[in-house]
């Protein structure tokens, strides 16, 4: 006869067990994954999106799952974002823990074609968004912190900030989204740095060739477009660049979003408790050198 045996107790604890998880751009793709892996795993979720259904639509496949979550939705450049964003969280769930600066897109084009516009659209999303919602969130992770040392607590959080390839390596004809993605990387470093004391962990993962929405529309195609607060934009990478991804990716394919999200967890779990300050990068061997 074989017997059963039944774990019981904090074995069967979820790892991330009432912590409350913010993240950016997490209504569609490597967000909205990341958003459901968190969820799994006991965190409370504020999803944001630029657009209300898929925020919404997320919320909506957490709690029928059995989790929690909340939508605050809006352009993460909006002047009072980052302030509404950490506020939703204090009042929806009492905390802050994890914060995932994961919103972004590409508006591309050659030093000589870019406009003041696109650059400055760019680096407001990817690096002046995420200073901001760090800013906002400081005062609150100091407050936590020193409530919980007084009550001999010993609580880590998270900062994860998405960087890329681009931001890494370069790419041509990216010099707005490469500069503002090596700008998160040192904006984690530094703050892995100030916020150490208040057990912090801060870190970045640089994205390779990952198959969303915004790279696999072809770019070569006029409909391949999306609009972002009123700019109708080219998205999608060449049909050609992923044929090219068979020899120039080791692992021979671009990642899906499950795979980037599952990047990202690695510095979201009790595990990475003594890692901050990293960056790593989820490009399947070597895209982008």
């Amino acid at each position: 006869m074989v017997k059963l045996i039944t774990r019981k107790g904090n074995l069967m604890k979820k790892k991330l067990e009432g912590k409350v998880a913010l993240i950016t751009g997490s209504g569609r793709g490597i967000g909205r994954e990341l958003a459901l892996m968190l969820a799994k795993d006991g965190a409370h979720i504020v999803v944001n999106d630029l657009d209300a259904d898929p925020a919404n639509q997320t919320v909506s496949d957490i709690t029928d799952m059995g989790g929690k979550a909340v939508a605050c939705n809006g352009s993460v450049t909006d002047d009072d974002f980052a302030e509404r964003f950490i506020n939703i969280a204090l009042e929806s769930f009492g905390g802050i823990d994890i914060i995932v600066n994961n919103a972004g897109y590409t508006w591309d084009n050659v030093i000589q074609k870019m406009d003041d516009k696109q650059w400055d659209a760019i680096l407001e999303c990817h690096l002046t968004a995420p200073f901001k919602i760090l800013r906002a969130a400081q005062p609150h992770i100091k407050r936590l912190f020193l409530e919980e040392k007084e009550n001999g607590i010993t609580n880590f959080r998270k900062v994860v900030n998405i960087s890329s390839t681009s931001g890494m390596f370069g790419n041509a004809g990216q010099i707005n989204y490469a500069t503002a993605k090596a700008g998160v990387v040192g904006m984690a470093k530094t703050m892995a740095k100030e916020w150490g004391r208040y057990n912090v962990n801060v870190n970045a993962v640089g994205f390779g060739l990952i198959k969303t929405r915004l790279t696999d529309a072809d770019a070569e195609k006029e409909e391949s477009l999306i609009d972002i607060e009123g700019n109708k934009i080219k998205v999608g990478v060449n049909s050609a660049v992923f044929q090219s991804a068979k020899t120039m990716i080791p692992l021979g394919r671009p990642g899906t979003p499950q795979e980037a999200a599952g990047a990202i967890y690695m510095f979201c779990i009790p595990e990475s408790n003594y890692v901050t300050g990293q960056i790593l990068m989820c490009h399947g061997g070597g895209f982008g050198y």
